[in-house]
């Protein structure tokens, strides 16, 4: 199985620039044209939060507009920078999205490799938390699949990453989070978005990564009093493809047109020097 994640897309209306700056939904098409474009092509698409940049309406139309050209299916979460209620109305066509409830959790169970996403927003805070409730609901729902490899998707990242800007606004509670992924070990890998920037670790015995953003870059400032940035950086997704194995080996796919892919051996098989 091939499982692509794009991350904190920021989308504009109208052809406006976020922060006057980036042109997110072109960066948008850009990626939605490589994954179609990638061979083999990924079986599904995870969208791992702040997809829109205010949590507009047209912001979610002009997102849906974009995506909806994806060859295959996707699945959304929300981020601090999207609104609940937009966020809805603008899936309210996607069966696997709860109709009621506080949150936006849900488990896939159509892949062989279980997909479980999880909303970890708290309205008007740009930091997430998993709450007693919402570490149930996960407990549960792992413990219902304990023999089924499960990829877990989420915004905030429950760990520090060392950019303190950010890691000021990641997910609270993550110590409790990281309790109960450790009671579940079919979990391959967790996933998260929000820090636009590619990053993996070990965590509670597990693989825990942070997907890069196809738009702007948060910039890799490791001081302690580093300012709130970003950069243009080459934008990228990332690619987790299971191997014959069983692994879940994680890939950076940079997005764009590159010279290559050329060979390193000749047509009599012999290495090019």
């Amino acid at each position: 199985m091939i499982i692509a994640q794009i991350t904190d897309t920021h989308i504009k209306a109208g052809g406006r620039l976020a922060y006057r700056k980036v042109d997110s939904a072109k960066a948008l098409r850009d990626g939605v044209d490589h994954l179609n474009r990638l061979l083999p092509r990924p079986d599904v698409v995870i969208m791992t939060g702040d997809l829109a940049d205010i949590g507009r309406p047209s912001e979610y139309a002009t997102f849906r507009r974009i995506v909806d050209r994806l060859a295959m299916p996707f699945f959304v979460i929300p981020g601090n920078h999207d609104e609940r209620g937009a966020f809805r109305d603008a899936f309210a066509d996607q069966a696997y999205l709860p109709r009621g409830g506080d949150f936006l959790h849900y488990a896939i169970e159509d892949y062989p490799i279980r997909l479980v996403g999880l909303d970890t927003t708290v309205p008007g805070e740009p930091f997430g938390r998993m709450c007693d409730a919402r570490l149930a609901w996960l407990d549960d729902c792992l413990r219902r699949a304990s023999d089924r490899p499960t990829l877990v998707f989420m915004h905030h990242p429950p760990f520090l990453t060392g950019i303190a800007h950010m890691d000021a606004q990641n997910c609270r509670n993550g110590e409790a989070l990281g309790a109960v992924m450790a009671r579940h070990p079919q979990v391959r890998q967790l996933t998260c978005g929000h820090v636009h920037r590619p990053m993996q670790l070990d965590w509670h015995g597990l693989t825990a990564s942070i997907g890069p953003s196809p738009s702007h870059s948060v910039a890799l400032d490791l001081r302690p009093d580093g300012p709130s940035a970003f950069v243009l950086e080459p934008p990228a997704c990332r690619i987790f493809y299971e191997t014959d194995d069983g692994n879940l080996v994680g890939h950076l796919s940079f997005i764009g047109t590159f010279d290559g892919p050329h060979p390193f051996f000749d047509a009599s098989g012999a290495l090019i020097e």
